[in-house]
């Protein structure tokens, strides 16, 4: 197991990454949405703008001026809890033209550049200490660094390196970066790139979750019944997620849904903002996964039938413009629906239901769960109560789990991460 993460390096992750191009704070909200729709983890990272004499043409920036210029991640998430403010409520159409900057919570150690030849376990240790996303050189040509016994050791070519090969030769080559020319590798990457190893990994990804502590019991969590609305004011912790429960018998708490980033990364923004700051957290979670589509927010102001006239204007192209009347009614909420009446369920279960597993999973099933359906964590429930909370899974817990196993290697607790691929140790 050792092999995969000192053997590799980061830029076998990079294969098929497309350049990053960054997203500016003085992007309005509304281009945040488009972005989050495509982006991993559902969100984007945002920047500053370079400066003079930065933006003239010529000028090479280096990690420390690009480190400064990056301000944090924003999710889909922050979005929606900012469209439910009363203030953006009465005006939408101003919300959207709001810059980014007025939402995104500012964190600039979410974010390291790293050189494409750092060894994978460096950067499995990076994340472990919270940094989300590496910001790689793109590479003229890259055919991998990944044999057994690498001219790379530490993000350093080895002094001893025949130089006269032709072997050699390519692999300089492939070490070519672009200057000022960037891939953006995130958490769920590494996860894909685990899980495509996970013969070398044996026999870690059949232990169970709660045998290697990667349970996390640090969660949030907020009652059905409380206003929507309170689930932003929750610090949030990785993963950007809050459990909606019930409590039942016992004081037990039995997961019904969740409010989260990655249950709204493709949904209808001003929709679920009009839900979240106008209905109980219950019957949010009902309304984002029975009701919520993928379509663009503009398609709630534009329909091109002209059936209906009232309080609707043309648009430039033919189409109907009007204004989107909310209710409970028009977002898929009946609390006197069939299904709400049967007493032998809660009135939120059907496919509101969350992503689980249980604490006897095995950590590949897990990573499988998460990897199937894009999202950022799994909740963990009880064996022998079905719905039971107990904690969470996240890409971070995973990532702890996989290189704190015993049969994984453990770099020196002395390492400095400041600037890593700098300094050259003994092989």
């Amino acid at each position: 197991m050792a092999s995969v993460f000192l053997y590799h390096v980061v830029g076998d992750l990079t294969v098929g990454k497309p350049e990053m191009v960054e997203f500016y704070e003085t992007e309005t909200v509304e281009s945040a949405i488009r972005a989050i729709g495509e982006s991993t983890e559902c969100g984007i990272p945002v920047w500053k703008k370079r400066s003079s004499p930065q933006s003239l043409p010529g000028f090479v920036e280096n990690s420390e001026m690009r480190q400064q210029r990056f301000v944090g991640i924003l999710n889909s998430l922050d979005i929606v809890a900012f469209l439910a403010r009363s203030e953006c409520l009465q005006d939408h159409e101003r919300a959207m033209k709001m810059p980014v900057s007025e939402v995104v919570r500012p964190n600039n150690t979410l974010l390291r550049q790293v050189d494409t030849g750092t060894r994978l376990v460096d950067a499995l240790e990076m994340m472990k200490q919270g940094v989300r996303r590496l910001l790689v050189p793109k590479s003229v040509v890259w055919r991998g660094m990944s044999k057994r016994f690498s001219f790379l050791y530490n993000g350093n070519w080895l002094k001893n390196m025949d130089n006269s090969s032709s072997s050699n030769s390519n692999l300089s080559l492939a070490m070519a970066s672009i200057p000022d020319k960037f891939c953006c590798l995130s958490r769920e990457d590494v996860i894909r790139f685990l899980i495509g190893c996970l013969g070398a990994l044996a026999p870690l990804p059949l232990t169970s979750i709660s045998s290697l502590g990667a349970i996390n019991l640090n969660f949030n969590s907020i009652e059905a019944s409380l206003p929507a609305m309170e689930a932003t004011l929750i610090p949030l912790v990785d993963p950007s997620a809050v459990a909606v429960v019930e409590t039942g018998a016992n004081d037990q708490c039995k997961i019904i849904g969740e409010i989260s980033a990655s249950k709204l990364w493709k949904c209808d923004y001003l929709g679920a903002a009009w839900a979240l700051a106008n209905l109980s957290a219950g019957e949010f979670i009902t309304r984002s996964e029975e009701n919520m589509s993928s379509r663009s927010f503009s398609d709630y102001f534009r329909d091109s039938s002209t059936g209906e006239n009232d309080d609707a204007a043309k648009g430039g192209d033919g189409s109907t413009m009007r204004t989107r009347k909310f209710s409970s009614r028009s977002i898929g909420f009946n609390p006197t629906s069939p299904k709400s009446l049967n007493p032998g369920r809660s009135m939120y279960r059907g496919r509101s239901s969350p992503l689980t597993c249980k604490t006897s999973s095995s950590l590949a099933a897990v990573m499988a769960q998460m990897l199937s359906h894009r999202a950022t964590h799994v909740w963990v429930t009880e064996e022998e109560e079905n719905d039971v909370l107990i904690g969470v899974v996240g890409y971070g817990d995973i990532l702890g789990a996989v290189t704190m196993a015993p049969s994984a290697l453990v770099t020196p607790s002395n390492r400095s991460y400041e600037g890593f691929g700098n300094e050259t140790q003994n092989s």
